[in-house]
């Protein structure tokens, strides 16, 4: 989970404890302090700017402060009285040539005229092309909060993105055409590097793992699944992979990662879907069949919620109910596992998929609430597809014909109902993957960051 850095900087022209003809303070300082505890308790980190910004010189040392902060993601400009926009929007907007966020906070109230200075300052950067959000609302209001620790947060996840390397392992995996990346698009859009690797190397690193480090994973293979898998050489093979597959991201220093799973390795040599479930686990960004889109989005909803995530296959969907079945090909972070569906191992079991077969989870994911995304391409250009979602668990007697229902039963599943015109969804998706993510929170966030890095957001 992560905790957004964020300046906070308050502007006014009558500060220094000027007080209006009322003998008021036209700066509230008490008003600022709350403002500051709110986000605090938010969960933003906050570096403060303790003196109130009017003139050209204080706005240049104060954003250039943030500006060379390499840990700020955006920059809070709360409105303290009005303002002359002038002095401030030249350093706002050299500060605003890093890539990192602007927001503009006005708390509303007569008294001190913040609305004049939040609404000035708006228009000033509106007119001179800086990008920004503007947030009216209280410090006790949990709606306007929440929209800029929203903002915070996707801020965040694009400065995070900037200068990462993403490591494909192997190809394109089963001939898909949308999951494919440009690499210069890449670098462009998010400032991300591509590089790649030969499955070999996974594989010769597999086989170098030594029986102690096999032995090691026991205790948490237990902690997850209750028991540890029986002892095969198909079964080792999944756990070799796994750990492979921990070392050599780990010794590329890749920030994500996708791999190609079949035609290859799971040919030559075992599936992923044990090693794939176990990467998800322990907080990795992935995906499989070389889909740089689903691993993204992986990724995002990793970093932005409190639990592990869940991509599989949108395998069904009821257009009257709007319930979708999310199922993997056997792979799925164990601690998703609900009170229906405890985890526990199966067989990938698709000869034609990987004829080396392998381990693989099974489960019903727990009840929940969150998102429903993945990234995309159409014509060349970014989309995300976002709705809010619904987790559940069948009834209890009805579980076994649910299961039964794709052919696979031995799959993770996930029970979805989608909140959104689902005749949309199904027009705007772009992949055969859906990626969940538990969490009020992430909606807001992916939205924020659609806006921040140009991506089209279509919510259905």
């Amino acid at each position: 989970m992560i905790e957004p850095k964020v300046g906070f900087i308050v502007y006014g022209v009558h500060k220094d404890g000027l007080k209006d003809p009322m003998g008021q303070p036209f700066i509230d300082e008490a008003l600022v302090e709350s403002a500051k505890g709110a986000l605090t308790k938010a969960g933003l980190n906050l570096v403060t700017q303790e003196l109130v910004i009017a003139t050209k010189e204080e706005a240049i040392t104060a954003l250039r402060r943030m500006k060379h902060d390499e840990d700020v993601d955006a920059v809070i400009l709360f409105s303290g009285t009005w303002v002359w926009a002038a002095h401030l929007v030249g350093a706002i907007r050299d500060y605003a040539s890093t890539g990192k966020g602007v927001l503009l906070w006005t708390h509303p109230g007569s008294q001190g005229w913040r609305p004049v200075g939040g609404l000035v300052m708006h228009g000033g950067l509106l007119e001179i092309g800086v990008p920004h959000k503007f947030v009216y609302g209280a410090a006790d209001d949990q709606e306007a909060v929440g929209k800029i620790v929203s903002y915070a947060r996707a801020a965040h996840m694009k400065n995070w993105l900037n200068l990462s390397t993403i490591g494909t392992f192997g190809g394109r995996g089963m001939g898909q055409t949308c999951g494919v990346a440009d690499p210069s698009q890449w670098m462009r859009v998010f400032g991300i590097d591509i590089d790649s690797r030969d499955t070999s190397d996974l594989i010769r690193t597999a086989e170098r793992i030594t029986q102690a480090e096999v032995a090691a994973v026991g205790p948490r293979l237990q902690k997850l699944f209750g028991k540890a898998p029986d002892s095969t050489v198909v079964n080792e093979r999944s756990i070799r992979l796994y750990l492979a597959l921990k070392k050599v991201v780990e010794k590329e220093n890749f920030d994500f990662y996708t791999i190609q799973s079949f035609p290859g390795l799971g040919d030559d040599y075992s599936a992923t879907c044990f090693a794939q479930s176990m990467m998800l686990e322990d907080g990795y960004g992935t995906s499989t069949l070389g889909d740089f889109n689903t691993a993204l989005t992986v990724l995002l909803l990793t970093k932005l919620s409190k639990e592990r995530v869940y991509y599989g296959d949108l395998q069904h969907v009821d257009t009257r109910t709007n319930e979708i079945k999310i199922i993997g090909d056997g792979a799925c972070p164990p601690s998703l596992a609900g009170t229906l569906g405890p985890a526990g191992f199966a067989e990938h079991g698709i000869p034609t998929e990987g004829e080396a077969g392998g381990l693989s989870v099974k489960l019903i994911c727990k009840v929940g609430e969150g998102v429903l995304a993945r990234l995309g391409r159409v014509n060349g250009e970014f989309r995300m597809v976002i709705t809010r979602a619904t987790v559940f668990e069948p009834p209890a007697g009805q579980v076994a014909s649910r299961l039964a229902e794709c052919g696979i039963p031995f799959w993770p599943h996930g029970f979805v109902t989608a909140h959104c015109n689902i005749d949309s969804l199904l027009q705007n998706w772009t992949n055969e993957y859906a990626c969940l993510g538990y969490g009020h929170d992430i909606f807001p966030a992916l939205i924020d960051f659609c806006e921040l890095t140009g991506i089209r957001a279509v919510l259905p």
